[in-house]
């Protein structure tokens, strides 16, 4: 009886708008206190107590450090040196400008982490420069959020700190080496319906009569650039720093580029790139703590066992317990933004996995993917939010190009579900 309470007061805050964080925490409150009538007060101390453990964990330092990382280089000007590289290497013919978008994305990707942050820097050039040579503004807004979701593939990804926080199994090193390969699968799934449906539309003619950036004096601006991604992982590699540290090390390191290499920020800039990382991480990390709170609640009333039972015998078999969450993730993804989705689901999803003996960081990797595919799927779509806004497009006229996105990126995560490997033989010859 509790237990369904505990979901139904879950679904009704949801649905009447109240925001994920307060929601999860809210309801998991109110089930661990009516689970214990006589003893409400015990019960409301294990709610504080489980708050602080779910905020007082180490690797979550990093979120923090990679959100303001994303937000630094975002005004340090590395990601329009990086565009001029890929424009002298791909040169403007159909469908390339978008080639260049998503693989500017993919690159940024290994420095941030952030899929909004990616889609505002590579939004705030790359959709301008689209529209002038003659691409649809809906069209670029979607190239643009569909390249930024590959970010939380390509390390360092902050949905991969999360996911190791809530499955300690998993270390954050093993789970950024696993999403290498399958963040360019999914950045070629990305490109492949893109340049199609440039090419079918006739779309960039204009861009044929730009002249094409020389390729060294591009190569020269964009070195600083290119350098960050093998100092962050190449560091963690050979054991310099850990992934919390990599982030610190990331941020000196933007900053240095960003006011005395390029010089495309100023001290004055500090403070306002301060404000916005600082309020983008106090609502992943409130967040974080509220779902603490549920999956304490979900564990303490003895949810997740029957649970767990009625799937693993319920006859599907694990291909067929597994393409039911993945389509549970689709539909999830459509509306969660992908944090919420692994505080919400990962703790059932657990237990399911060991039972069937899944791989943890594959699963890892594959839920994920489900997460990158939601962050550009309507209606509630954070990359699409952020390139729709630069673009001055609304949201439904991007429908008929995401679809074909989406469609390329679901076929990555086919490959990885055939296919563990993809994900997992990276962290077996690292040592992970």
């Amino acid at each position: 009886m509790i237990s369904s309470l505990l979901f139904a007061m879950f679904v009704i805050l949801m649905a009447i708008g109240v925001p994920v964080g307060v929601a999860l925490g809210g309801a998991g409150t109110v089930a661990i206190a009516l689970a214990n009538p006589d003893t409400h007060w015990f019960g409301l101390m294990a709610v504080s107590q489980s708050f602080y453990a779910g905020l007082a964990k180490y690797p979550l330092l990093a979120i923090p450090m990679f959100v303001l990382v994303g937000s630094i280089f975002d005004r340090s000007g590395v990601a329009a040196r990086l565009v001029r590289l890929a424009q002298s290497i791909t040169g403007n013919g159909p469908g390339m400008l978008a080639v260049v978008a998503i693989t500017v994305a993919m690159f940024l990707g290994g420095i941030s982490g952030s899929g909004p942050a990616c889609a505002a820097a590579v939004g705030a050039i790359m959709i301008g420069a689209m529209n002038r040579a003659g691409y649809p503004r809906a069209y670029s807004a979607s190239v643009v959020a569909a390249g930024a979701a590959t970010d939380i593939l390509i390390p360092p990804s902050i949905a991969m700190i999360v996911y190791s926080i809530l499955v300690p199994q998993a270390s954050v090193p093993a789970l950024f080496a696993a999403g290498m390969v399958p963040g360019i699968l999914a950045g070629i799934g990305l490109i492949i319906p893109a340049v199609w449906l440039a090419r079918r539309h006739n779309m960039g003619a204009e861009a044929r009569k730009e002249p094409r950036p020389p390729f060294w004096r591009s190569l020269y601006q964009a070195v600083w650039g290119l350098s960050a991604p093998v100092i962050i992982l190449g560091g963690m590699r050979m054991g310099y720093f850990t992934p919390t540290e990599a982030a610190v090390v990331a941020v000196f390191y933007g900053l240095f580029i960003g006011i005395f290499v390029h010089r495309t920020m100023s001290w004055r800039d500090l403070f306002p790139i301060l404000r916005e990382a600082g309020e983008l991480s106090a609502v992943i990390m409130l967040i974080v703590t509220l779902a603490g709170i549920f999956a304490w609640s979900l564990s303490t009333l003895s949810i997740i066992d029957p649970l767990t039972n009625a799937i693993v015998h319920s006859g599907l078999g694990p291909y067929g317990v597994l393409t039911l969450l993945i389509l549970l993730l689709i539909v999830a993804g459509m509306f969660l933004d992908g944090i919420s989705i692994f505080l919400i689901f990962v703790p059932l999803i657990q237990p399911v996995a060991m039972a069937f003996h899944w791989d943890l960081v594959w699963l890892g990797v594959v839920l994920t993917l489900m997460v990158a595919v939601g962050q550009f799927t309507p209606p509630v779509a954070v990359n699409l939010m952020v390139s729709c806004k630069i673009a001055q497009v609304p949201m439904e006229s991007t429908v008929r190009w995401v679809v074909w996105m989406v469609g390329g990126m679901m076929g990555s995560l086919v490959l990885v579900v055939l296919f563990p490997q993809l994900a997992l033989w990276l962290p077996h010859y690292l040592g992970y």
